[in-house]
Formats: C-alpha cells, structure tokens, sequence
C-alpha cells in the first residue's frame, strides 16, 4: 500500500491503472454510478475503476463495507494516536447493526484485515508523485476483490501522516501487493518516505453484530 499525501486529482494518466481499467472484471465502462445498491465510493477516488462491486462480496463482507461509509476520523492527531481511537468505531458498528437488522441479512461471527501505513514524509518529496502511484495501487487492488475501505490523511506540520485499509482477509491483501502497480509503489518507499512503518491489526465482528473488538495481528 503506498501511502497518499494528497486528494488533488491529476492531471498525469497511469498506464497500469488504464490497464487495469481495460481488463477489469466489470466493464468500467458499463458501471452505473448511480446504482449504490451495487456499486459503492469505499476510498478518496470515486473514478468507475475505484468503486466496489458489492455483489462480489458476501453479506458480512458487503454490509460492513456499507457500514464502514460512516467512518470518520475522530481527532487531528491521527499520524501517531491510537488506531481504534483515530477512528468513530463505535458508529460504523451501529450503522452495521441497524443494517443487519433493516435487511434481515444474517451476520455471522467474521474477522476482518485492517492495516495501517504511518509514515513521515520530507519536503523534498513531490506529494503529486505519491498520489499518481497511489491511485493507480487502488485501482489494482479493487481488481483483486475484497477490498471493503480504504482512507487516508493529510501529512502534519511534520510531515507525518496515516493511510488505512479495511480487507475481507489477509490473503486478499497479499494479493493485491502483488501487483505491478504495488510494487512500483513499493520500490518508491525508501525514496519518498523518511520514516514508515505498517501496523496490522484483526476486527472481530461477531453474530448479528451484537459485540466487536480490534486486536493486533497475530499469524
């Protein structure tokens, strides 16, 4: 995951993320943007390629991704505070159970993949750079399925920042870094950042929602 330091949008066209884009799955180009029962804005980029197809997921995939729309950040130091702290969990986790009630879907005990880029970037680095990369890294990985929330912050005076994403497992997330897009993204760290550092942490959401928690990672 490379992390964005910017939501300008660009001028620059990537050729992966164009790629990608001819080759997807669902024809990008047949996306109905306006079909929110399907198609959802999970990430900053709301280009055909960059949404999620909700049908590719099951229910407690796909309701948690709907849920997970409510997320917000929760306090200006979010570079070096607490994770679950950063972020209002507490609400996505009501808006999850008052969807799991409103569908009569049933909600099955199930972990989710969270990981969490914290970085420092100096001022030498072009922040437009970081989001060309970063883009065209997000388009992939939607590609590769499973991919419910992705978010990012803006550097702070000392150029510290925080990217996170939500997956359905850790396999999809490994998948997804292996892609071309990612390892360019990859390669561009040890000259773009000072300092990073990715955390991993498990969501547990268990039956009907009724309870949840956020642990750290262990394999």
């Amino acid at each position: 995951m490379a992390a964005v330091v910017s939501t300008a949008p660009f001028a620059v066209v990537d050729p992966l993320a164009q790629k990608i884009k001819e080759s997807s799955a669902v024809n990008v180009n047949e996306i109905d943007i306006n079909n929110t029962d399907r198609f959802l804005v999970h990430s900053p980029y709301t280009d055909p390629e960059h949404l999620l197809d909700l049908e590719t997921l099951d229910d407690e995939n796909a309701l948690l991704a709907r849920a997970l729309s409510q997320m917000k950040c929760l306090r200006a130091d979010y570079a070096t505070a607490g994770y679950v702290e950063s972020f209002n969990w507490g609400d996505v986790m009501g808006e999850l159970k008052n969807l799991v009630q409103s569908t009569g879907k049933t909600f099955k005990e199930t972990s989710f993949y969270i990981v969490a880029f914290r970085s420092t970037i100096p001022p030498s680095t072009v922040y437009e750079d970081l989001g060309v990369l970063d883009k065209a890294a997000h388009a992939e990985a939607n590609q590769v399925g499973g991919f419910l929330k992705y978010w990012f912050g803006s550097p702070d005076s000392e150029g510290r920042n925080l990217a996170t994403c939500v997956w359905r497992s850790r396999p999809d997330a490994v998948k997804a870094g292996h892609g071309p897009a990612h390892r360019r993204a990859s390669r561009a760290t040890a000259s773009m950042y000072s300092f990073w550092r990715i955390d991993r942490h498990r969501l547990i959401i268990r039956d009907g929602a009724e309870s949840w928690e956020i642990v750290d990672w262990v394999d």
